[in-house]
């Protein structure tokens, strides 16, 4: 399959996997890769030398093209920046900032630029930047979201209206169903987050895989907004920061009971009470643990299989 997308990145099929914190490493991006999508390494997690060793381990692991997800709000980004320029990474995803911070550094490098956007607003200024390509999330993904809460179906074609270069969606996407509705209002290739959260090579710890396959509809809630949207699973630290919100906690009382490392402590340590588990609502539709190639295989089996269904009507 040969899309605007395929074609920027050098990949067989148009699946870039979420560069998710605690979840996204060397193994998950890898597999992604060998298995004809786009994998991504998540450096929001990751101190400087950590993710020079999982860069150095994903190109060791595959010989096919992979990305870096940078979030701006990191504390050390310019090591992170140097990082990938030293260890000549092709691809680099920015989220959570101005893209014009970097994208011009990046693109000088002769690094292919893609940034995170959750509305109109900061895709056209992602555009203006100069970035290759925009992944515009919609209200239903996990992690940390925009404030706007619009949704998927109604983000990918109101960017698509306004934007020319190539445009990936993301939110609600872990079928090959999803993927072609994504594709039909306009996207030309999807992100895909929570199905790979439920991978084999995933690095989040098994109970919380556990957790997202046994994951209802409505297990799921978007909160914190004071400090940054994240959707999370209504556990009992979610729980926590409700009563908060009830006794009208201040920005600065949220911020004492987010506290610091809860995402390590839930995704990644495994705890299920006291951490924080962020997830899409797309959990509701996952059902099973298995491989990242087997995830793609089936995406793109689903995705043929409703082309034809699509012609029919």
């Amino acid at each position: 399959m040969q899309n605007r997308i395929t074609k920027l990145f050098n990949i067989e099929f148009p699946i870039i996997q979420g560069g998710m914190v605690w979840t996204s490493g060397w193994r998950l991006a890898s597999a992604v890769s060998n298995a004809g999508g786009l994998g991504v390494i998540g450096a929001g997690s990751m101190y400087p030398d950590v993710l020079r060793e999982h860069i150095q381990k994903c190109k060791k692991a595959t010989n096919k093209p992979f990305g870096v997800n940078v979030p701006m709000l990191y504390p050390d980004i310019d090591k992170l920046m140097d990082i990938i320029i030293e260890e000549d990474v092709k691809i680099v995803f920015t989220s959570a900032g101005n893209p014009k911070t970097w994208t011009t550094f990046l693109k000088e490098k002769g690094i292919t630029v893609v940034h995170v956007v959750s509305s109109l607003k900061f895709a056209l200024k992602a555009q203006e930047s100069g970035v290759d390509a925009i992944v515009a999330e919609g209200f239903e993904a996990g992690g940390h979201n925009g404030r706007d809460e619009t949704t998927t179906m109604v983000l990918i074609p109101t960017v698509r209206e306004k934007i020319t270069i190539p445009l990936i969606a993301a939110g609600g996407i872990a079928t090959g169903k999803a993927m072609l509705a994504a594709m039909i209002l306009g996207a030309d290739g999807v992100q895909v987050g929570s199905r790979f959260v439920a991978s084999e090579e995933a690095s989040n710890h098994i109970d919380f895989k556990k957790m997202v396959v046994n994951s209802q509809e409505g297990d799921t809630q978007l909160t914190l907004k004071e400090l940054a949207p994240v959707r999370l699973i209504k556990n009992k630290f979610y729980h926590e920061v409700q009563r908060a919100y009830q006794k009208g906690a201040t920005t600065e009382e949220l911020k004492s009971l987010l506290g610091r490392g809860r995402a390590k402590k839930g995704m990644f340590l495994g705890d299920l009470e006291d951490g924080e588990l962020e997830i899409g609502q797309v959990s509701a539709l996952i059902h099973d643990i298995k491989s990242a190639s087997k995830i793609i295989k089936e995406m793109m089996l689903e995705f043929a299989e409703a082309k034809i269904q699509v012609s029919i009507f």
